[in-house]
């Protein structure tokens, strides 16, 4: 068995072509897809990067590994304690030494352990190998190792090849020689000149106002020309989108260069492929551009294709985590899913052409925001411990069949779906809390010790800023909310 992971950083689904964009950013994505299982409703179960693949490679919610921030306790895995034994259990039950023990070399081509100092990420791996350019490379730096990687050992039998590509994440850094490819495709048609000037008016880190973070025009032009530096017009809305896009196809490109040297070296068909993401983006969703900051649709969904031997073609519509789908992996492989994992398999499920899932997920953020949402029916509901300094609702609905990009808060108007989906939120942490993480429950923890990473220390200064700017009024409200 070959296994080659595509891992492509901050990739929304609904932004291939095999997920129904209308743009065309991933024609090789989508050829894939269509002679392969394409999974429409996965997600990150803790997001954003750090609590994302810390959750994929333990096979456990951050509430159970310990991970939910970018930086203080809850940014490192909860350690074993007394009954760590010579190899540590996130060694032994890692999804890379599962693979190694049903008999795959296990390989990964990243910088993400370096730009997160996340060296865990290494645990059950046979050979690491860093880019070296913190997370800023380009899709021709990364084919470039993989590839000779690939020449080396892809005839051989047994292997498990993660391939790392960061192209859509921010700032978007496509090159020049790609154009301008969607000059003549409309933007998506929801974000209009009324939504745009009503973010304008709001506030919080990437919001239409400020560009980068907190602070606005710090984006280095020379090196990142598609990177919008704030939103201040229906231009920038577009140049934000076509700037992501181009990160998509870009990505997409290095995906097809990896196909057909798979093609070249003998072993296309007998390679399975799986191409995912960490997390989404939220381009303009909630006031956020550019940016992962919220436990909403746009940035826990994430795309899932694969293409295994025996399975497939076909669509699911269940909902997974995407732990579930590495267990489901490990099963194929004939590996028993470990029980310290979170993730459950539905292997048998797919050998029978069943689309059976989970009847409903929760989903955290810790790093830009603290918020748990739980995903349920047509329903996300999201509950705000800390806004990260945007003026959140404490508790938001969104339909998102009728409402995809959550412009309208129903939490008012539907009390019964609040209540629906507050009753799967407190029995998923009263059973979570079993077995949480340092005893404790990790968001609350992030709070004790002053909140999401991302917005430590930022308020005094970022008031000033508002002052500044005619937005006194939210200074006033935000210097409330967190004084």
């Amino acid at each position: 068995m070959r296994l080659l992971h595509i891992d492509i950083d901050t990739l929304r689904a609904d932004h291939l072509g095999c997920y129904g964009y209308t743009r065309a950013t991933s024609p090789n994505i989508d050829r894939i897809a269509a002679g392969a299982l394409v999974f429409e409703n996965v997600y990150a179960s803790d997001v954003p990067c750090l609590p994302s693949r810390t959750a994929l490679l333990t096979g456990r919610f951050g509430i159970h590994n310990g991970v939910v921030n970018h930086g203080g306790t809850d940014a490192e895995p909860a350690i074993d304690g007394p009954q760590r034994g010579f190899f540590s259990r996130l060694h032994l039950d890692s999804f890379p030494n599962r693979l190694r023990e049903s008999g795959l070399r296990t390989v990964t081509v990243s910088s993400f352990a370096q730009r997160h100092s996340a060296f865990h990420w290494h645990a059950g791996f046979d050979e690491t190998y860093d880019v070296g350019k913190w997370g800023m490379e380009t899709e021709d730096e990364v084919y470039a190792v993989a590839a000779d990687w690939l020449r080396r050992r892809g005839r051989h039998d047994d292997w498990f090849l993660h391939v790392h590509l960061w192209d859509p994440h921010t700032p978007y850094r496509a090159a020049t020689s790609y154009g301008e490819p969607f000059r003549d495709s409309p933007p998506p048609a929801w974000l209009t000149e009324e939504v745009r000037a009503r973010h304008w008016q709001g506030c919080g880190p990437h919001g239409a106002r400020e560009g980068r973070g907190f602070r606005p025009n710090e984006y280095d032009r020379a090196h990142y020309p598609r990177q919008p530096q704030e939103i201040a017009d229906m231009a920038a809305v577009r140049a934000m989108f076509d700037g992501y896009d181009v990160g998509v196809l870009a990505a997409d490109r290095c995906v097809g260069r990896l196909v057909a040297l798979l093609e070249e070296l003998g072993v296309g068909s007998d390679t399975a492929i799986m191409i995912s993401a960490d997390h989404g983006e939220t381009l303009g969703e909630l006031n956020i551009y550019c940016d992962h900051q919220t436990a909403d649709e746009h940035t826990t969904h994430v795309p899932l294709v694969l293409g295994w031997p025996g399975l497939g073609p076909g669509r699911r519509r269940a909902l997974h985590y995407q732990f579930d789908v590495t267990a489901t992996l490990l099963e194929l492989l004939g590996q028993k899913v470990p029980e310290s994992w979170d993730g459950q398999s539905f292997a048998a499920g797919l050998r029978a052409g069943a689309d059976a899932g989970r009847d409903y997920l929760v989903v955290s953020q810790g790093a830009w925001t603290c918020q748990r949402g739980v995903r349920f029916e047509d329903w996300l509901l999201i509950r705000t411990l800390h806004g990260g300094y945007h003026l959140f609702d404490d508790v938001m609905l969104f339909d998102l069949k009728s409402d995809p990009f959550e412009q309208w808060n129903l939490a008012a108007q539907r009390p019964d779906v609040v209540g629906r989906g507050s009753t799967l939120l407190a029995q998923w942490h009263a059973a979570m809390m079993r077995n949480a993480a340092r005893g404790r429950d990790p968001l609350e923890n992030v709070m004790r010790e002053g909140g999401p990473f991302h917005v430590r220390g930022e308020l005094p200064a970022y008031l000033e800023r508002l002052r500044a700017t005619g937005r006194g009024e939210l200074a006033q409200a935000l210097a409330e909310k967190y004084r």
